[in-house]
């Protein structure tokens, strides 16, 4: 896909925000459907830092946003609390022509100044259902898509997983993400413990980063691993450059979701584009992107004991884990590619621009 320049200030009709520094899931989403939109609508970021293919204007541009259009108006979708706040800013202090938009991903209730300043949004985006039933007003629920082009299954894992160097026999068994209690990396490091007991030719990945304060349960996980003996085929590897993600969930033969808590929770979906079945917790968006049987299965949070029995039911039958292989593949492929979740969200922003 070819990248789109930002458009000049008046030509502009979204501005999407991203105002943390710090890579998070918010800075992911704006990476992957800003420049798609582009194509079909005059959209920019507006972002300290972002990779040169991401149209993107500085925030202090904002100050000089003239008319845009025949309404004069155009959409700022907000994804946080800040953002929200600088929408406000802008269209009641700075006198700009705004219609605000907020995407909302959390499953809980909002605190009061969240639930104020959504009142004071023009329409709100809920990436699943659940997380619109916490919400006290009307949302459009649009759910998060991949890249199926980028995550996709490869035709010789082994070679991939040679030039990973990672094991290249038996099955191996992924769990990606930040480091820490929130995340379940102990629940997957116990449950593989007991698989392991029964498929002596399991291997296991663990990827992410875990910040300073997160070091000592890091920790904790590698002297579990040690104490069971199992270095050699629990493994763990820091985070990786985003253009290296898909290869590694593409040497994957499943893929283990075992958060606590998660807001949306998009890699479920990048595992199963790549041919992973999954075993999810019944947190964030799971239940709605895992099929249960079909395409993995969702299981209790804080349960290890039913991550591994799913785990090894799936490893018990490669003729299941081949059937599961190919639904997962087929159900993000149907229902949650990157290219209907933008165009989606351009529809809400049309509707917007021309009331």
């Amino acid at each position: 896909m070819s990248s789109v320049p930002a458009p000049v200030l008046r030509d502009i009709e979204v501005i999407a925000p991203n105002f943390k520094r710090r890579h998070s899931g918010v800075t992911s989403t704006v990476i992957r459907l800003v420049p798609l939109q582009a194509h079909d609508i005059a959209i920019t970021a507006c972002a300290p830092d972002l990779p040169p293919e991401v149209p993107n204007i500085a925030p202090v541009r904002l100050l000089r946003l003239p008319r845009c259009g025949p309404s004069g108006a155009r959409v700022w979708h907000a994804r946080r609390n800040v953002e929200m706040i600088a929408g406000l800013a802008l269209k009641y202090l700075a006198g700009k022509k705004l219609k605000l938009l907020f995407t909302s991903a959390a499953q809980r209730r909002h605190t009061g100044f969240t639930r104020w300043l959504i009142r004071h949004m023009d329409a709100i985006i809920a990436t699943s259902s659940k997380s619109a039933s916490y919400l006290e007003r009307n949302a459009t629920v649009i759910r998060h898509g991949v890249d199926c082009e980028q995550f996709q299954p490869v035709d010789d894992r082994t070679a991939l997983r040679v030039a990973l160097d990672l094991p290249p026999d038996g099955p191996l068994i992924g769990c990606f993400g930040r480091i820490r209690h929130q995340k379940g990396n102990d629940l997957f490091v116990t449950a593989m413990i007991d698989v392991f007991a029964k498929h002596p030719e399991g291997k296991a990945l663990i990827m992410g980063r875990a910040t300073a304060e997160h070091q000592d349960f890091l920790k904790k996980l590698k002297d579990d691993v040690e104490n069971a003996g199992l270095s050699d085929r629990i493994l763990f590897r820091d985070e990786v450059p985003i253009a290296d993600l898909a290869r590694h969930f593409q040497a994957l033969d499943l893929y283990v979701a075992p958060q606590r808590w998660e807001g949306f929770g998009l890699t479920p979906l990048e595992a199963m584009a790549c041919g992973a079945p999954v075993v999810a917790t019944k947190v964030g968006a799971f239940e709605e992107l895992v099929v249960e049987g079909e395409t993995g299965y969702l299981v209790e949070i804080e349960d290890a004991p039913a991550i591994a029995d799913r785990v090894s039911r799936i490893l018990s039958s490669p003729e299941n884990l081949q059937a599961m292989s190919e639904a997962a593949r087929q159900n993000v492929v149907d229902n949650f590619r990157i290219e209907q979740e933008a165009a989606a969200i351009i529809a809400v922003y049309r509707k917007l621009l021309a009331a």
